[in-house]
């Protein structure tokens, strides 16, 4: 059966960060939207929603409690629930945190773990076909190790290829080790589209580094060869040509979808002293994920998008207005996020603060009441769902 992929998602991030008193506190989202109170509710809430497919993973800090060991408990409860409401999960494994134990992204010994959790949890529930091993890998490195802002917070180039290989390698183990016990596997990356504007003429060869940066997370997982900028950095930073190598065979890019995510922060603008802002939405998703598929010819995705009411349902209406263009121009497209459930927490400050700040960003507010974004959003599924269904192509779903 081939569907066109309507999905939301639970957010689920879980960095650490460090407190104004030097403390180092875990900021868990979905302790903080009051998921693990309300499991059963929120995933009710996406059923009434007319929604089939939901971005969802189980804190994997508290389920990797050391190499080879797991606790399923709340895993087991949340997964058989959602079979019970036949809503198919795209299985989110990791989302810009680990377990302590492991202790963060620069450990070279976490990719192997992190295979071993992946596979452990296939076993676990066979009968998953989706899966985002790991989300937004260039993010997760970028903020940890660039930034200096989660979890490692460190901020130099060589703390930041060291944090991307890292999290490339254990993205395609992962794969490998999913596609071990399930071989209908399909990947979804969920990756941050972006882009960078030169400001001025003098800045243009700043931007044209970042713009082939902002690709790299992508291109060692699909295997995609980086251009001669991109490999100096890389071996200037502390890959190996051996490590670089190593992800041009591994040949997992059959496996996957493209999950591009857009938000109206992901363009910037690149100023003379090579610092960057946001610019807002100046090319928009139509125009930077047609850059990405231009480099991959991947199946593509809208996995994420948002913005705060009260411009929340016009943003919903533009992204789809985006995404079916796409569909229209021939782009193989075969799904599309409104990201999340629920309204988020603190994600103005990108979780680097621990104010509990309400981020109205949800179909639903913090307290499970129905946001306009959200009545559109079901509308909208509603009236489309039976003209997808009717166009040529959509991803196939095994049972």
């Amino acid at each position: 059966m081939s569907k066109f992929m309507f999905a939301t998602g639970i957010e689920n991030s879980y960095p650490t960060i460090q407190l104004p008193d030097g403390t180092t506190k875990r900021i868990d989202e979905m302790e903080k939207a009051g998921h693990y109170q309300r499991w059963r509710e929120d995933f009710n809430l996406v059923k009434e929603l007319g929604i089939e497919f939901l971005r969802y993973g189980p804190p994997y800090y508290k389920v990797h409690t050391g190499p080879n060991q797991y606790d399923w408990s709340f895993t087991d409860e949340t997964f058989n629930y959602l079979q019970e409401l036949n809503i198919t999960p795209l299985v989110d494994l990791c989302h810009f945190g680990v377990p302590d134990w492991v202790g963060s992204f620069q450990n070279p010994e976490w990719p192997v773990h992190f295979a071993q959790y992946a596979k452990a949890f296939a076993k676990r529930f066979p009968y998953l076909q989706f899966y985002t091993p790991i989300n937004e890998i260039f993010i997760a490195a970028t903020f940890s190790a660039q930034y200096g802002w989660w979890n490692e917070r460190l901020a130099s180039d060589q703390t930041f290829v060291t944090a991307l290989k890292h999290l490339c390698k254990a993205n395609v183990l992962a794969m490998q080790a999913i596609l071990e016990v399930q071989p209908q596997a399909t990947f979804i990356q969920s990756e941050s589209t972006e882009y960078f504007h030169a400001e001025k003429p003098s800045c243009r060869p700043h931007a044209e580094f970042l713009n082939q940066k902002r690709f790299l997370s992508l291109d060692l997982t699909y295997g995609y060869p980086v251009d001669v900028t991109m490999y100096k950095y890389l071996l200037q930073n502390g890959m190996t040509d051996e490590e670089y190598t190593w992800f041009g065979n591994q040949n997992v890019k059959a496996k996957c979808i493209m999950g591009n995510d857009y938000y109206i922060t992901n363009e910037h603008m690149v100023h003379q002293d090579h610092t960057t802002s946001a610019s807002g939405e100046v090319f928009g998703y139509y125009v930077i994920t047609s850059q990405y598929f231009n480099r991959y010819k991947l199946p593509v995705m809208h996995t994420e998008t948002n913005l705060k009411e009260p411009g929340s349902a016009d943003w919903l209406q533009r992204q789809w207005a985006n995404a079916y263009r796409l569909k229209q121009d021939g782009v193989p497209l075969v799904g599309f996020t409104w990201y999340s459930l629920t309204d988020q927490v603190d994600w103005d400050s990108a979780l680097r603060e621990d104010a509990g700040r309400i981020n109205e960003l949800g179909l639903y507010d913090i307290n499970r009441n129905i946001r306009p974004v959200g009545t559109a959003y079901r509308n909208l599924i509603s009236e489309w769902k039976g003209i997808l269904a009717d166009e040529s192509y959509g991803i196939h779903i095994t049972y």
